[in-house]
């Protein structure tokens, strides 16, 4: 067989896969479901502090934040009025819209609301925030690009149980809610942000308005357009998603290798002595009083962030790493007090966790659910579908 066609057909079918299948569906689901949760669990932990730290009581006050915004140019709708009840309005928002992207429901639009709302409290006071904040600024704006709630999501359940309705209230009611609010960014264009944002907020809108209409009056051809258009741009987040924790990881680590003190192996004794960084100063103390453990622990975080991404063709090796990473920010979260940074890094270490490790995950939750549930077995699970546990991605 001559190679010419045998590469053509490889080719073809590499552009079908990636013109007609969501890839990635249970990886994308726990990214939207680990940072949904983290900005939830933040926004709540800081409820009685949010005026202190985005509102207008905050010693980043709402003229500084201006000028500075007038300046950059980020994207923040708490701009519009320094009233309090626009601040509380805003926030309670954006604990809405990560409630509602955490458990998917109607993820087309929660997350682009979740994007608004991370950019609006983050961009409001931009002194406020850590390492983490700015993970979960990135991947807020990747997810709106995906369809992340393919599975795992309450959108997910309602597909299954029945077919989508001629006329969706819900969706209709919410759409038009959310057109009113373009409207309110268009009399607010001057304190939006960049062109760019703004464009994007109405091509969003739009677009939802555009597969509504497709869906109810053209179901064939047209529909599958979209559905490829979407898988496109979902295949391409997710790709970026990946290419952006490998380079968090690539540049921690090679800045690492040049500082003095991870040089020498002695690095991470010294926020271990830190009053703010010691939540447990016992066990703090205990890990800083054994020189060769923190060697060697110094040692393991720079050697594992540097090999990380040249490891992720080789399944075995990058599963370890991974697992060995997700500790790592486990005992950061534990030993240096930094729980919401730890659980931004853990959820996007999720993007690259293995299908067949997920897919064992749902079974156990289907299983425990079921008993549980009253009059429930264990023995009655739903299993996955045959072509789900064979399928094998390069984040799975």
């Amino acid at each position: 067989m001559s190679p010419a066609p045998f590469a053509d057909r490889r080719v073809a079918r590499a552009i079908q896969r990636v013109t007609g299948t969501v890839l990635g569906p249970y990886q994308t689901a726990v990214v939207r479901i680990g940072f949904a949760a983290t900005w939830l669990f933040f926004l709540l932990r800081e409820f009685p502090h949010r005026h202190e730290l985005y509102g207008p009581q905050g010693p980043w006050g709402w003229g500084m934040a201006r000028q500075l915004i007038a300046d950059n140019h980020s994207f923040t709708v708490l701009m519009w009025s320094d009233s309090t009840l626009w601040f509380e309005i805003v926030y309670a928002v954006a604990v809405l819209s990560s409630a509602l992207l955490l458990v998917g429901w109607r993820t087309r639009a929660t997350s682009v609301l979740f994007m608004v709302g991370v950019l609006s409290l983050q961009n409001r006071s931009v002194f406020m925030g850590d390492g983490g904040d700015n993970v979960i600024h990135l991947m807020a704006l990747y997810l709106v690009f995906t369809r992340c709630g393919h599975v795992w999501s309450l959108d997910a359940r309602r597909r299954s149980r029945r077919p989508a309705p001629a006329v969706d209230p819900a969706g209709a009611a919410l759409w038009v809610v959310l057109g009113f609010a373009l409207v309110a960014v268009v009399l607010f264009r001057d304190r939006t942000g960049e062109p760019w944002m703004f464009v994007l907020l109405w091509l969003l809108w739009l677009a939802q308005g555009v597969w509504w209409l497709v869906c109810r009056f053209a179901p064939g051809e047209p529909r599958v357009l979209l559905d490829v258009v979407a898988n496109l741009l979902h295949n391409a987040a997710l790709a970026v998603i990946m290419a952006e924790v490998c380079l968090i990881y690539a540049t921690a680590g090679w800045y690492k290798i040049q500082g003095s003190r991870w040089q020498d192996g002695t690095a991470l004794y010294y926020p271990l002595k830190l009053d703010y960084f010691t939540p447990w100063p016992a066990l703090s103390d205990l890990l800083a009083g054994g020189g060769v453990m923190v060697m060697l622990i110094t040692y393991a975080t720079v050697i594992v962030q540097v090999a990380f991404p040249f490891t992720l063709f080789n399944r075995r090796v990058k599963n370890v790493l991974l697992a060995a990473m997700m500790l790592e920010h486990a005992g950061i979260a534990l030993l240096l007090g930094l729980p919401f940074f730890s659980l931004a890094m853990i959820a996007a270490d999720a993007v690259f966790l293995p299908t067949v490790f997920l897919l064992w995950l749902e079974a156990r939750a289907r299983w425990a659910g079921e008993r549980v549930r009253p009059g429930g077995t264990a023995g009655h699970e739903k299993q996955p579908a045959p072509e789900d546990r064979t399928r094998r991605t390069l984040v799975g």
